[in-house]
């Protein structure tokens, strides 16, 4: 099936549908968790749920998947002081019952924790946050016609018992220029000073954008992916409409300050791409609008080492891509000329999404060189390489995550019997998943069941809505009556004997 064709199913509007084309090509599984939703979903190549997790908060934004297979969310925290798109305040661990493991909570009248988070190798948790920065303190820097803002900074998680403590920290208000007052120490020239950030740089914000809840979000920092090989972070910023890499290496105080670390350069920008003017210099805006979910590729996948991004508006027309860039690393630090922009001028790869998104979103190049992508609140899909669409999914999450056979939290899943393992070739010796249909799909509400089960039904069949919760049990039918309930989605778990299957409809 061609993306043009694809393209053009999804101009009709309100169109959800769930296929899959070619599912031997899809290795492992997607993990999503609806924003506000308290139920986190694993999803298999033909779309039915593998396992899910009834979680004790809503999630706020991403998730992760650990090697032990257990999960880590952000939640969203209740009684927030400061508010603002995909505000959490709370990092949580939950084992396969869905029973935390440990919880920590990151909300103040001072800080939050919002939007996105990434795992460590060494098992800590980096999350992006909002700070208060008052007035006074930000015309103290150089800041014109200053307000209190909500500036970012990125703190690191280390498990402690049950909860959690905060064992690295960097804010971006300790790296700031501006060429307003020459009184002020942190006065320079901008265009000579790429490293630091215009005080006064002009942000998409100030046209508008999410955000909300007190004072102003000042970048809107969105994405946050940790490379283990450099120690270094790269984060996304869609008021900005770059992406900046920092020092990883560095500690806490150093990274307050312009000196040490691997880089040699602190707490300051060591690299940046996307928009140029941003430090007063030449060149081409390649991300003109929102940007989510920076990410190196993994090793082992074609172009390893690139950084990659979901550029919202990057192609024709403003219509969103997946955008793959060469940074010109150089050791710890990253080669630049004097005067001109950060390299590459332009992406060095790119996929032109099936569908548009104005926010959130994620995506990920797969092993076999397959694109994953998740538009925010619509659907997921996976495409080759030539642009052919392989797998499709209706999640209306705002991120989703794809992970291969390999990883260590799939395989621990199959081997304590959490997942059957039915698509990764590692010795299941029993498939125990039901055959079942589920037609018309979607419908007003009637819908009828078939499958290996026989003319008596299903010996039992568990109706849930998304959010987890039991509407319906029923025994030995082959007709399921939803005209009772709202219009939305909702999932048939069927099982006869030992073997089951779930099922997600819509009730239109």
């Amino acid at each position: 099936m061609t993306k043009f064709y694809i393209k053009a199913l999804f101009s009709a509007a309100f169109l959800f549908f769930t296929f899959y084309s070619n599912a031997q090509d899809i290795d492992g599984y997607a993990l999503y968790n609806g924003q506000n939703s308290s139920t986190a979903y694993l999803i298999d190549a033909e779309g039915d749920i593998a396992h899910s997790w009834s979680c004790p908060t809503n999630a706020n934004y991403a998730m992760a998947l650990k090697p032990n297979g257990n999960i880590v969310r952000g939640a969203v925290n209740n009684g927030n002081d400061i508010n603002g798109a995909a505000v959490g305040g709370r990092l949580q661990e939950l084992d396969y019952n869905g029973d935390v493991v440990w919880d920590f909570t990151y909300s103040t009248s001072n800080v939050v924790s919002h939007h996105d988070l990434c795992l460590m190798p060494n098992g800590n948790v980096l999350l992006i946050a909002w700070e208060i920065v008052t007035e006074e303190d930000l015309e103290a820097i150089g800041l014109e016609d200053a307000e209190d803002k909500k500036a970012t900074h990125i703190i690191e998680v280390q498990q402690d018992g049950t909860g959690g403590e905060i064992v690295w920290e960097w804010h971006v208000i300790d790296h700031f220029v501006q060429d307003e007052d020459d009184t002020l120490p942190n006065y320079g020239v901008i265009s000579e000073n790429p490293q630091l950030l215009n005080i006064n740089v002009a942000t998409d914000s100030q046209g508008g954008g999410p955000g909300g809840g007190g004072p102003t979000d000042w970048f809107h920092v969105n994405g946050i992916d940790y490379n283990p090989t450099l120690d270094q972070i790269v984060f996304s910023s869609r008021f900005l409409n770059e992406i900046f890499i920092i020092d990883h290496s560095t500690t806490t105080e150093e990274a307050s300050t312009h000196t040490g670390g691997n880089s040699g350069m602190g707490g300051d920008l060591l690299y940046r791409w996307g928009k140029p003017s941003n430090y007063d210099t030449a060149g081409d805006q390649i991300i003109s609008g929102p940007v989510h979910d920076a990410r190196w590729i993994l090793d082992g996948r074609p172009n390893a080492g690139y950084i990659q991004v979901f550029n919202n508006e990057g192609g024709s027309g403003n219509s969103s891509t997946v955008d793959a860039i060469e940074t010109p690393v150089s050791g710890f630090t990253y080669d630049r000329t004097p005067g001109e922009q950060y390299t590459p001028a332009s992406y060095s790869w790119r996929h032109e999404c099936i569908g548009d998104a104005d926010g959130q979103s994620a995506s990920d190049r797969m092993s076999n060189g397959n694109v994953f992508v998740n538009l925010s609140q619509s659907f997921m899909y996976e495409a080759t390489e030539d642009g052919d669409i392989v797998w499709q999914y209706n999640s209306g999450s705002p991120k989703g995550f794809r992970y291969e056979c390999d990883h260590p939290g799939i395989l621990q899943m199959i081997a304590d019997g959490i997942i059957d393992g039915t698509q990764c070739a590692v010795g299941v010796s029993e498939i125990n998943k039901l055959n079942a249909t589920i037609f018309p799909n979607p419908s007003t509400g009637v819908f009828s069941v078939m499958g290996e089960f026989g003319a008596n039904g299903a010996d039992q069949i568990r109706v849930t809505d998304v959010f987890g919760k039991e509407i319906l049990a029923l025994q030995n039918v082959q007709t399921i009556d939803l005209t009772a309930q709202s219009a939305g989605i909702y999932f048939i778990t069927i099982s006869a004997g030992e073997n089951q299957v779930t099922r997600k409809v819509i009730v239109e």
